[in-house]
């Protein structure tokens, strides 16, 4: 491996090709009866995660990945700062068959002025289930999770590490808190090493097991404006690119999986185990 070029440990760069711009303004445009657009206004910044070259994640010490943890935060509540902005989205994309264009270990923080389709419909579901029953829709899922056992990879006395019921990919992975919160960036910085902990394992898991899949891996956060919210807890997905969605996966909605995630929850708690 390369010696480390300079003293930085993470850093943070506006995206040279950046999908949005602090430029323009969010009036929407109407262009005829059935066409509305606005300028692409919002935030693009890249989360430089490492000097080296070649190392990813999954290769990382338990500190770097809590200092990229870090950084993610901080960057979410400054940027959550400006009164446009309504949603912060970060993820990561390892892998060409992930999207990604770059090898250097890297993830990327965007922010919108507006609820993208597919949170909106999240954060709905999420809001009928607790003005229905009372409680957080993800936290009468965690105790389910852990009730049933059989998608459990692992769990700590702060998150839980599951394969959601129906994957829609092989290996798609949820790491949730048990400590309700909304918003990442109301999560209390005191538990990102534990978070560093569990999520290098996880990626190691899939790394080792799987060969170094690409891979996407998103936050799932509350909007900017409803931090406090009941209804919502923030979680982490991983979403191995195993497969290739076809055009029946495209043209109906329906994902098939060539794996159950009973058998690959019991497969990845198995070598996670070997590592204590």
């Amino acid at each position: 491996m390369s010696s480390q070029p300079s003293s930085w440990q993470v850093r943070v760069v506006p995206n040279r090709f950046a999908a949005l711009k602090l430029q323009g303004d969010t009036v929407r445009k109407e262009e005829g009866h059935l066409f509305r657009g606005m300028d692409g206004f919002g935030i693009h910044e890249v989360i430089i995660e490492s000097p080296y070259h070649n190392i990813p994640m999954a290769l990382m010490a338990y500190e770097q990945v809590e200092k990229v943890l870090i950084t993610h935060q901080r960057r979410y509540n400054a940027v959550k700062k400006n009164q446009q902005i309504r949603f912060i989205n970060i993820f990561k994309n390892h892998g060409w068959a992930s999207g990604t264009s770059l090898i250097h270990p890297h993830s990327q923080l965007v922010a919108t002025p507006l609820m993208v389709p597919y949170y909106r419909r999240k954060f709905d579901v999420a809001h009928e289930y607790h003005a229905d029953r009372g409680t957080c829709l993800y936290c009468d899922l965690l105790a389910e999770e852990l009730k049933k056992g059989e998608r459990i990879v692992t769990h700590t006395k702060q998150f839980v590490i599951f394969h959601p019921y129906a994957s829609r990919v092989p290996y798609e992975t949820w790491i949730v808190p048990k400590k309700h919160v909304a918003s990442f960036g109301l999560f209390p910085s005191t538990y990102l090493a534990g978070l560093a902990r569990v999520l290098k394992d996880t990626l190691f898991c899939l790394y080792q097991t799987l060969d170094d899949p690409a891979f996407n891996f998103m936050i799932d956060s509350t909007t900017t404006e409803d931090e406090d919210d009941p209804y919502y807890h923030w979680h982490i997905r991983i979403v191995p690119r195993l497969t290739t969605i076809a055009g029946f996966e495209i043209g109906s909605g329906i994902h098939i999986t060539t794996a159950l995630p009973e058998q690959t929850a019991n497969h990845m708690s198995q070598f996670i185990s070997s590592l204590s």
